[in-house]
């Protein structure tokens, strides 16, 4: 019993001297049999090339730069609470202070101010359907003068435009000539009433008359049938209204019929701009609100009109809607078929607005990179709302003050997409450059 209590002794003190033994080497294990990460290199204007080497980018010809080894957690910056969450396929990037400026990013506060809501689009004039004028014939004829030559001439109401020869209306005429004579001529007999004894020709003359004024044969023509008693050969057509002749198919000698459209007479005092709205400014028009263009030929000169109609359509192939806009066109400056910049009143608010330039459309979101301090700049997926004077209105996603990157801002996206690739390969955090 003796012999078994010395041995169990003496296998303890041993196991205790290895132990300690062992401790002591561990402890003294010299640094340089840790192993350390293998230094990597990328390209500062592409970061997705990396080599395991120093030396030159095969596609710029940019010096590589080694890339920093992996912050842990504890030593990284933190996000302030609210904004924890990351972007999927983004990663916090880190810029050394010294490359910041090299690199040419700058920065800017996100801000509060009043957002007035009007929009730029692009519009082309075009005519007012509702001035537009047909001018044809009622019945068969032909052409014997033109008066109105060619398109484009502008002519005044009451202007002649053709005279027409009509055998259908030269008969007329002398009808109603022999209807006057033969009222003119009928004895009166004694005791006959005044109204039995006109009975029989004023219904002959009136009925003449009214053919005459439905072939819209003027007053004034009439008149001077009745005084020369003699029908008129040709009678002449005239514009009804002041424009410029649009289109014109009238010919000397041509034979017309009521089916003939001879001239198309525009009135241009007032025209139409057809302008392209887009889904997303749809919600900030409506009708009667004010609206503006300018022309490039004539800088400077600003024209104020109204939106008179809203198509309940989307254009398939624009993805548009077309809302008209009316203008007066007092000198005749804006011309059907001009291209027109084209400013839309809307509604007046505030809100939280950064430049246009800070915003990294995807295609499926909207990035923004948003400066945290000491060279850390984390990615932030950001709801936008209008785009007002080169500024876009962050609906969510940034805080008011937050600073944020407007320019360089591709670089860090190229940098954090690579960093987020890394870290899913290996299992890290965030990376620096």
């Amino acid at each position: 019993m003796k012999n078994f209590l010395l041995g169990f002794l003496a296998a303890a003190i041993l196991l205790t001297g290895g132990y300690f033994a062992y401790r002591h080497r561990i402890g003294r294990t010299p640094a340089a049999t840790i192993e350390k990460p293998k230094a990597m290199y990328h390209c500062p204007m592409h970061p997705t090339y990396t080599s395991d080497k120093p030396g030159d980018c095969p596609i710029c010809g940019m010096k590589l730069v080694p890339i920093e080894p992996a912050q842990t957690p504890a030593s990284a910056p933190q996000s302030p609470a609210g904004h924890e969450s990351l972007v999927p396929g983004y990663a916090s990037v880190t810029i050394p202070q010294d490359r910041i400026q090299t690199m040419g990013i700058t920065l800017t506060e996100a801000s509060r101010m009043d957002l007035d809501q009007s929009f730029r689009t692009f519009g082309q004039v075009t005519y007012d359907e509702t001035r537009i004028h047909h001018i044809h014939t009622k019945f068969d004829g032909f052409i014997e003068t033109l008066h109105v030559n060619y398109v484009g001439q502008f002519v005044k109401k009451g202007q002649p435009l053709f005279s027409i020869y009509s055998p259908e209306l030269f008969a007329t005429q002398n009808e109603y000539l022999l209807a006057l004579r033969a009222r003119e001529q009928m004895p009166r007999l004694e005791g006959e009433d005044e109204a039995l004894r006109a009975l029989g020709t004023v219904d002959l003359v009136a009925a003449a008359r009214q053919r005459l004024a439905l072939w819209d044969i003027g007053e004034k023509d009439i008149l001077e049938l009745e005084r020369t008693r003699k029908p008129l050969r040709e009678l002449t057509i005239y514009s009804p209204v002041s424009g410029y002749v649009l289109q014109k198919t009238a010919l000397q000698g041509l034979k017309v019929t009521p089916a003939d459209h001879l001239y198309d007479i525009v009135d241009l005092s007032i025209v139409w701009v057809l302008a392209d709205i887009y889904e997303m400014n749809l919600s900030d028009i409506r009708l009667g609100q004010p609206a503006s263009i300018s022309l490039a030929s004539r800088p400077g000169k600003t024209w104020h009109g109204r939106i008179v109609f809203i198509n309940p359509t989307v254009d398939p192939a624009t993805r548009t809607v077309k809302a008209r806009l009316e203008f007066s066109n007092p000198g005749n400056e804006l011309k059907p078929d001009m291209y027109a910049d084209v400013v839309i009143g809307g509604r007046r608010g505030s809100g939280i607005a950064i430049p246009e330039s800070s915003v990294i459309a995807t295609g499926e979101r909207n990035i923004v990179f948003v400066s945290k301090g000491n060279g850390m700049f984390e990615p932030r997926e950001v709801v936008v709302g209008i785009r007002v004077r080169g500024l876009y209105e962050i609906k969510s996603g940034i805080s008011e003050g937050e600073q944020v990157v407007t320019g360089a801002n591709f670089l860090l996206d190229s940098e954090s997409k690579l960093k987020a690739a890394i870290s899913a390969t290996t299992g890290g955090h965030q990376h620096g450059m």
